[in-house]
């Protein structure tokens, strides 16, 4: 369904017809299963009745060729048909398109989806009917019948998955290592990359153009935080005070994006990328300033996790 919702724009009205169609089924899901289950029946219905007896018809002439006994003629021609057709059946009408379904599943969501939602829009009195008795026979087992497909995982469940995935040998070292490390990330706040706001380079909101470069100069960062202590006022870039030599560092800040130290490492970096900004104050439970991170940092974080696939 991802890929499906994201369909480019310029495909055909049909294909995005077609994928929004098929988008719309897994929502119902224990609905489309029915209709499946009901189209099948009906062709193990269909094949029994028609071909089988077709395919027996035209056996007992060679039998009756070849000197088979009259009072065999018909169960041996049976037998043949009813292995045939069931063999036909499975490998051709459902093994056959369900490892092709596999193989190239949107493709074949887009192909199937319209003609099967159609089987099941005229189906759907009786499939509405036999859903709500087969739901209702589940209750009374205390099953909780569901519509949709659950998707969403929580951080234990996906790292007890990818624990017993390295386990049994389904994913190699690097892979194992990679996906954990991903994974604790998740779970872990921006406060052990930021860094102390006592320890970033600042200048005093009057400092003028001069004093603003000598700070650049001697801490070798060229945006440098405006205030003191917890009270910072925001950033600037020491190509503004080049820029715009008479004016002060407060009349130069540009204000920060603010972020607690409990904001994990993927949120951090969006929330800098919407704000267009390189810095965030890191505050603590009370909102006080308790530090500071760079976008740099946060990347480079998720760059070296990454990095394990290279």
């Amino acid at each position: 369904p991802p890929r499906l919702e994201e369909m480019p724009p310029h495909g055909t009205r049909l294909v995005r017809f077609a994928a929004k169609s098929a988008v719309g089924g897994g929502r119902r899901l224990s609905l489309m299963l029915a209709g499946a289950q009901l189209g099948i029946t009906l062709c193990t219905l269909g094949l029994g009745q028609v071909t089988e007896p077709a395919i027996e018809h035209a056996l007992e002439p060679v039998f009756a060729a070849i000197g088979v006994p009259e009072s065999l003629r018909m169960p041996i021609a049976l037998a043949i048909a009813l292995a045939l057709v069931t063999f036909l059946h499975m490998v051709v009408g459902e093994m056959a398109p369900k490892s092709w379904a596999l193989t190239h599943p949107e493709r074949a969501a887009l192909v199937l989806t319209l003609p099967f939602r159609g089987f099941t829009w005229l189906m759907s009195p009786l499939l509405s009917s036999l859903n709500a008795l087969t739901n209702l026979i589940l209750r009374v087992f205390g099953v909780s019948p569901r519509d949709e497909l659950a998707t969403t995982r929580t951080p234990r469940q996906l790292a007890l998955l990818v624990g017993e995935s390295g386990r049994m040998g389904l994913l190699d070292r690097e892979e194992h290592d990679l996906l954990t490390r991903a994974l604790r990330l998740q779970a872990e706040g921006i406060e052990r990359l930021m860094v102390q706001i006592h320890q970033a380079v600042t200048v005093p909101p009057t400092a003028e153009a001069t004093e603003i470069k000598r700070a650049a100069g001697k801490s070798g960062h060229l945006r440098l935080l405006v205030g003191a202590g917890s009270d910072i006022q925001g950033v600037l870039h020491a190509r503004d005070a080049l820029l715009k030599p008479d004016s002060r560092a407060a009349d130069l800040a540009r204000p920060l994006p603010r972020l607690t130290c409990t904001t994990q490492v993927p949120e951090a970096v969006t929330a800098l990328q919407d704000a267009r900004a390189h810095l965030a104050l890191v505050t603590n439970q009370t909102g006080e300033v308790i530090g500071m991170v760079s976008l740099t940092d946060l990347l480079g974080q998720l760059l070296d996790t990454r990095a394990l696939a290279a």
